[in-house]
């Protein structure tokens, strides 16, 4: 079932926003309510992986929950060690005093200094530092909010109440087998929400798909109601930068309709959809064909009708594996076709074909493009 799209947004008296009649600390105490939280016992979210889109996911969360410290708390995981580029760094510098509002920030935060050591040469930077001060490395163009990260794995989930997979779908089962062993003496399970999209094939027993929530369901062992997927037509800096979006979340019935309603903002609109397969595989496929589709429009110079002709062979293709996987698939419409679309259209994966295409790149160089990140596609 899709929940309300109603997107109503005021500004009460106590200068609190309201969203569909529920101020964001009555959205906030009616999902604690749901877990069993105490009144002195904070939500806690971690988001593991800090790739463009779980960082911007975090940022959204701490934007809107993160003043009610008492009752809120969310932090970000990423592998420490990752040096910042010489030449990112130059950027990044440039991105920061063309943004008044970010140089003050930086300046009252004691931070800006780094950055200018960093322009100057006589410092590196490092990925999981610049993070907390709002800069993901695959997004330095569009500055976030700051944030809390953690480098250590086991300090960041252990007593997590939700863990967002932000993850490329190749690191997913890695990283959720380690985190696995952190939450063998937890009396509490844990709700799983992952952003990721990219499927495994495996052929034993018999040739199948294997889905990222199914990866988290395998490695951890948490019930797969507990597990969720979010997906849909988002490209995260517009999201970051409140342009109007909507997505799914997809699941059991238990968690997907509080979670849409605890999610959704005035400009990112969640509904709920029950068919977790069919989104979950359709996220993963579709970044195989926006490699084409960008292959496409670059050989025939973007042709309309040659980008067109290859959606609707991918579109045709969809519908057929769709009616594979599920008796009853959800119809190829909405934030699923959407989804499709928007990535074909412009995503890190339509941006590698078109590299490809003009051979200004090539396999060799691998899947991790710098300023772009991964690019996600399925992988046996």
């Amino acid at each position: 079932m899709v929940g309300s799209i109603e997107a109503k947004k005021s500004l009460l008296s106590n200068g609190s926003v309201q969203h569909n009649g529920l101020n964001l600390e009555e959205k906030l105490d009616e999902f604690r309510r749901l877990l069993g939280k105490s009144d002195k016992d904070p939500l806690k979210v971690v988001s593991v992986g800090a790739g463009a889109w779980g960082s911007v996911f975090a940022a959204l969360l701490q934007e809107s929950y993160g003043g009610f410290r008492e009752k809120f708390q969310i932090r970000i995981w990423r592998r420490p060690g990752r040096a910042v580029s010489r030449s990112t760094a130059k950027h990044l510098f440039e991105v920061i005093n063309s943004r008044e509002d970010v140089l003050r920030r930086l300046i009252r935060r004691c931070a800006y200094l780094k950055y200018v050591e960093a322009r100057l040469g006589d410092r590196t930077l490092y990925a999981d530092e610049i993070l907390k001060d709002g800069f993901c490395l695959n997004m330095v163009d569009t500055p976030l909010c700051p944030l809390k990260v953690v480098t250590n794995l086991q300090e960041a989930v252990w007593d997590a109440d939700i863990v967002v997979n932000g993850l490329p779908s190749t690191e997913t089962r890695q990283v959720f087998e380690e985190i696995s062993k952190y939450w063998k003496e937890r009396i509490t399970v844990p709700i799983i929400i992952s952003l990721s999209k990219g499927i495994e094939t495996a052929l034993e027993p018999v040739p199948h798909i294997i889905t990222p929530t199914k990866m988290i369901h395998q490695a951890t062992g948490v019930a797969i109601e507990n597990v969720l997927y979010l997906g849909g037509p988002n490209i995260a800096a517009e999201i970051y930068n409140k342009e109007y979006a909507n997505a799914r979340i997809c699941g059991a019935e238990k968690w997907r309709k509080p979670l849409a309603k605890f999610l959704r903002q005035p400009h990112f609109i969640v509904w709920d959809n029950s068919d977790l397969v069919t989104h979950e595989v359709m996220g993963g496929l579709k970044n195989v064909y926006a490699i084409g589709a960008g292959m496409v429009a670059a050989l025939t110079n973007e042709s309309a009708t040659s980008k067109s002709v290859y959606f609707a062979h991918c579109t045709s293709e969809m519908i057929f594996i769709t009616h594979l996987l599920a008796e009853e698939p959800e119809k190829l419409a909405g934030p699923l076709l959407a989804d499709t679309y928007v990535t074909l259209l412009k995503g890190r994966n339509a941006w590698y074909g078109q590299m490809l295409a003009k051979g200004e790149i090539n396999r060799d160089m691998g899947d991790s493009i710098s300023g772009k990140g991964m690019i996600q596609v399925s992988q046996s």
